[in-house]
């Protein structure tokens, strides 16, 4: 029953949203199927006169006059995500984050997140909640859908570059739709980020019995059935970004990337089959960034995306995943394709997990309600 005009929110801090499921990989790429399904029919918005933005960013200048001012720094940002889900969830939210790499050395996480979720009619708050987990477990969870599509079915070796949090998910919604993996090798930076991912595999998939660390990129790729890359770097020249060559890849592998990656023009254009997880999102950055928006956003769609602005590809060149879903086009066009999968990130994907969690949290009365008012003294 409404108790409007009163309006109370439900709280869910870490620990609440632990308990109330966000951990659970199986449900979450559930969810993000739907996702999927929902977005290739229209039933969602996010920002942007385009509906399709992956959100608002505030960055901050290389000096300032200004000396409280924040200057410019590795992931030093605020972010607003916005959006609206339809079908079963029916939710309007937004994820809200500030970034910086000079976290770690506080011992926080490089970005904080929050999300909020919101009544679509009145646009009250309904819950709050800590949302890294959350968004670390979307971000898997995308990738985990492609996994489970696209990847051999008797999938066994692994190659990971970048072994963040990011990567941790991506491997645990691999062994979600593919438990026989039982090889993985990894490409790192430094020592600390290798032993802790090293660490993560022995206490969670014991069935893994083959974890190499290996020197190179072509290391990682060569006879992995599945590459998973999420590294940071900096942008702005493509021939800085990490580079896969064609001969490297297992013919029917699965490449699947979050960040930088490169690969030669001639492949991407004659033999690759590029997916993405949500074509109108790549089509926006590249309205917003043109020309060249691959300097600026490094993901390898947002390349063909470019190559299609100059002639060299065409739009049916790229296929999305929301297609395969629906039925529209087949889950692979040749045999031992190599597919490259990228996934660029949404704040739909943050509503559909954060309003599953939520109503588990109501489910099993988890978290703190909040009152935001008894009767608002402005209306």
């Amino acid at each position: 029953m409404s108790t409007l005009p009163r309006v109370d929110f439900l709280y869910l801090n870490e620990d609440d949203m632990i308990r109330a499921g966000v951990e659970d990989m199986p449900a979450c790429i559930e969810a993000m199927e739907e996702m999927l399904k929902l977005m290739k029919v229209g039933d969602y918005r996010m920002g942007g006169q385009n509906g399709n933005s992956h959100g608002c960013m505030v960055s901050f200048p290389a000096q300032s006059p200004f000396p409280e001012m924040p200057t410019d720094g590795p992931d030093r940002r605020f972010m607003a995500m916005p959006a609206y889900l339809g079908g079963k969830f029916d939710m309007a939210g937004m994820k809200w984050y500030g970034s910086n790499a000079e976290n770690r050395k506080k011992g926080l996480p490089r970005s904080i997140l929050m999300l909020t979720l919101n009544d679509k009619d009145t646009g009250a708050p309904v819950a709050y909640m800590s949302a890294n987990i959350l968004s670390a477990f979307r971000t898997g969870a995308v990738p985990g859908v492609g996994f489970k599509y696209f990847a051999p079915e008797n999938a066994k070796t692994v190659g990971i570059i970048g072994p963040g949090v990011m990567s941790k998910t991506a491997l645990t919604a691999m062994m979600a739709v593919r438990p026989a993996i039982s090889s993985v090798k990894v490409k790192g930076r430094g020592k600390a980020s290798m032993d802790k991912y090293i660490a993560f595999i022995h206490e969670k998939y014991p069935q893994i019995t083959s974890i190499q660390v290996v020197d190179s990129v072509e290391d990682a790729v060569r006879d992995s059935d599945i590459v998973y890359a999420a590294t940071s770097s900096p942008t702005g020249d493509p021939q800085a970004y990490p580079y896969i060559a064609e001969d490297w890849i297992k013919p029917g592998a699965m490449i699947c990337t979050t960040a930088a990656l490169r690969f030669d023009e001639d492949f991407l254009i004659n033999r690759a089959r590029t997916v993405t997880d949500n074509i109108m999102l790549y089509e926006a950055w590249e309205e917003e960034y043109a020309p060249n928006a691959y300097n600026t956003i490094p993901i390898p769609a947002v390349a063909v995306e470019d190559l299609i602005a100059a002639g060299k590809m065409k739009r049916e060149d790229i296929d999305d995943l929301g297609d395969v879903l629906m039925g529209n086009i087949p889950v692979h066009r040749e045999k031992d394709e190599i597919v490259i999968y990228s996934v660029g990130g949404m704040p739909v994907e943050d509503v559909a997990w954060g309003t599953i969690v939520y109503r588990n949290a109501l489910k099993k009365g988890i978290g703190q309600k909040l009152n935001l008012w008894e009767e608002p003294k402005l209306a």
